[in-house]
């Protein structure tokens, strides 16, 4: 039987739409499983890790200094990064989370139910992982696309996301270990995924206070864009301006429904 070609993507297109429609400030990235680290090691121009890293860490070389990374499981620090992109067993062990007790949780059971409340990819598929820009083009398509935003921003995506075939999003937040309500959860349901930014990303991967982090694969990415456009027709649109905590809210609203 043959195998049909996965689809390509205007990534380019639809970054400059992205920037133009929310004024992102950080770069927006691809994410992509490998079965082998050969595949991995073929995209031009790949950089490998000289040093030992939080996948937190590896996402930011790309989302803040424009790199494509590609890593394997010896790159990453320990059993909880390689875990959640299905690079290391979610064995027994890896279940206890004994290194969290006293740390993150009270209990050894507290520290349990956490790992146990993580999304995270199917270990055994994969050998290898990569990050690039999605202006490079080397990652075509990606599994997931990674969009850190501010609030605002972030909801006018959500919306963009909910223009046509409108859907009630659910998401979670585990705490501790956030990139698995993000890129972990995304790369194991193919689901729009969003979350707020944990300690370790933070301290890690750089990311600033205000940046929130939705993960969602590349043709959600384009529905999210043709609804915001239509969103930004019909006069909502980022930046949302204040109207005024105290003026008279009819004006406003007339200019969204007068004609309703």
């Amino acid at each position: 039987m043959q195998q049909t070609a996965p689809e390509q993507f205007d990534l380019a297109g639809m970054v400059a739409d992205l920037n133009t429609l929310l004024r992102l400030k950080t770069t927006i990235i691809g994410m992509k499983l490998f079965a082998t680290v050969e595949e991995m090691a073929a995209i031009p121009k790949i950089r490998r890790p000289s040093a030992v890293h939080t996948t937190d860490q590896i996402v930011s070389m790309a989302s803040r200094l424009g790199w494509t990374v590609g890593i394997t499981a010896d790159d990453l620090v320990g059993a909880q990064c390689r875990a959640v992109v299905g690079l290391g067993p979610q064995d027994d062990k890896w279940l206890a989370g004994e290194n969290y007790v006293g740390v993150w949780h009270g209990t050894a059971e507290d520290a349990r139910k956490r790992q146990e409340a993580l999304d995270v990819v199917p270990y055994g598929q994969y050998q290898a992982l990569a990050v690039s820009p999605l202006t490079s083009g080397r990652l075509n398509p990606p599994d997931v696309c990674l969009v850190y935003a501010t609030p605002g921003q972030m909801i006018i995506l959500i919306n963009g996301l909910q223009y046509t075939g409108y859907r009630k999003f659910e998401w979670s937040v585990v705490g501790e270990t956030a990139c698995a309500d993000s890129w972990g959860r995304a790369l194991k349901t193919g689901e729009p995924s969003l979350s707020l930014p944990c300690f370790a990303e933070r301290r890690y991967g750089g990311v600033p206070d205000e940046e929130m982090l939705m993960a969602l694969p590349p043709s959600y990415l384009a529905k999210a864009i043709t609804g915001m456009k239509q969103l930004a027709k019909n006069g909502l649109r980022y930046p949302i301006a204040p109207y005024g905590i105290q003026a008279d809210v009819r004006a406003g609203m007339g200019v969204s429904y007068g004609k309703k």
